[in-house]
């Protein structure tokens, strides 16, 4: 069993910043990709940025100049740095990691979401 905690989400203006941070814990032998989701009701859940255990990494084209991904591996923790953040960034953001466990099974596993609102 691999868990997702994630922190860092909460109230900004248009204009300001938040960071995010998922820390994975469990029999990990290895994480592949970390990868932030954001959900709003009654639409899909939509990619946010991804990384991948080779330092690859992926930002969505609407958050691509405002938002940054990082990862520690040695913590197994990813963070998205969202800066310029805007009202339509409202959303819950979700952690997604992917990988094998100790014993050489696979996992899948998703954090329990965290709201970010954009508002003045």
């Amino acid at each position: 069993q691999v868990q997702l905690v994630e922190s860092g989400g909460g109230l900004v203006q248009p204009g300001g910043s938040l960071r995010l941070s998922c820390a994975a814990s469990g029999s990990i032998f290895s994480i592949d990709r970390m990868t932030w989701y954001r959900q709003t009701p009654g639409k899909p859940r939509e990619l946010v940025a991804t990384s991948t255990s080779g330092g690859s990494t992926t930002v969505a084209d609407s958050v691509k100049g405002r938002f940054t991904l990082s990862r520690d591996n040695a913590k197994n923790t990813v963070y998205l740095q969202m800066n310029s953040l805007k009202p339509e960034d409202t959303a819950v953001y979700y952690c997604y990691a992917d990988g094998y466990l100790l014993g050489d099974s696979a996992f899948r596993s998703w954090g329990q979401g965290t709201q970010v609102t954009v508002s003045s």
